[in-house]
């Protein structure tokens, strides 16, 4: 019989910049050591909970993140700023309401993408029309190049 303390411990997922995922394994070695619960989780409102993105204080829904760590093996603490209003705040959130607020910002992300390929086209578009234009006009000649 071994005389070693159980420890408990908990795996994660991470999904690196680079797309690789790895698990990492975390061992509660702290005696005391207590996981977030719902007495010791910073009370929110029911559409704070479900919506990390609205802002509280003005409603925009650009917040953002500034900063996470995981809290716990199914909490994160979690940074947020609004743009809009200046607001800023820090609180424990469950890991699915952290899941959709990523959700929401990976859909952000994908608008941003999709906006600037349309402006880069239309800069492309306005670059040739003026150079064909150029040449057309005389203005560039073979000396040029």
């Amino acid at each position: 019989m071994s005389n070693r303390p159980e420890h408990s411990h908990y795996v994660r997922r991470v999904v690196l910049p680079s797309g690789k995922t790895i698990e990492v394994v975390y061992f509660d070695d702290t005696p005391g050591a207590t996981q977030p619960t719902a007495s010791n989780v910073p009370a929110r409102t029911e559409r704070e909970q479900t919506d990390l993105h609205i802002c509280g204080s003005c409603g925009s829904d650009l917040v953002y993140p500034v900063e996470w760590d995981e809290a716990g093996a199914t909490h994160w603490e979690v940074s947020l700023r609004c743009p809009n209003c200046e607001w800023s705040g820090t609180g424990i959130f469950e890991q699915d309401i952290v899941d959709r607020f990523d959700e929401e910002l990976d859909r952000g992300t994908e608008s941003l993408v999709r906006d600037l390929r349309r402006l880069i086209h239309a800069n492309m578009e306005e670059d040739i029309d003026r150079f064909v234009a150029a040449l057309h006009d005389g203005h560039i000649v073979p000396e040029d190049f």
